[in-house]
């Protein structure tokens, strides 16, 4: 079993769950001063088995949690989707990420993506580019991630930080 972050440090991982491509990033630091780690997205190949994307994803957790030892993964929320493929996949991967994160041990908080969406913008029905403006401000970025999972993992990211009861 790993051991888990004990420093003062705060590290948060987030995670947008998804089959073809997975957000995540990786905070470090305060509320008042949070810092990018990581923000990126794992890519799954619609050539490859179904089962072996799934297991490239646990691979891909296991690999994020080992190099930044977080002391909490945000996670969001599965939503309704109208395509109904797309939504099972998703839960396929959603339940293989939080499956390999709880077996190491590691704290988990889900939060829907309105609750997301009023942590970083103080509105709960702000649409993408709002949340993506706001990042950029809060992070002083001169562009955002090249994938929307990138900034939404970022923004769940954000959202454990903001929820977390700091050390």
């Amino acid at each position: 079993m790993t051991t888990k972050n004990t420093s003062k440090q705060n590290t948060i991982l987030g995670i947008d769950p998804g089959f073809g491509r997975l957000g995540y990033a990786v905070l470090t630091g305060t509320r008042n001063n949070p810092q990018i780690t990581i923000c990126d997205c794992l890519e799954t190949s619609a050539k490859i088995d179904h089962g072996e994307r799934l297991v490239k994803i646990a691979e891909k957790i296991k690999q994020l949690l080992n190099a930044h030892n977080p002391n909490l993964v945000a996670i969001e929320k599965l939503y309704f989707s109208r395509n109904v493929k797309t939504a099972l996949q998703v839960a396929e991967a959603r339940g293989v990420i939080l499956q390999t994160i709880t077996s190491l041990g590691y704290p988990i908080l889900e939060f829907s993506p309105q609750e997301i969406k009023i942590s970083v913008t103080g509105v709960g029905n702000a649409d993408k580019l709002m949340v993506q403006k706001m990042l950029k401000i809060m992070f002083k970025l001169n562009k955002m991630p090249k994938f929307d999972d990138a900034t939404d993992a970022l923004a769940i990211a954000l959202t454990g930080l903001l929820h977390k009861k700091l050390l």
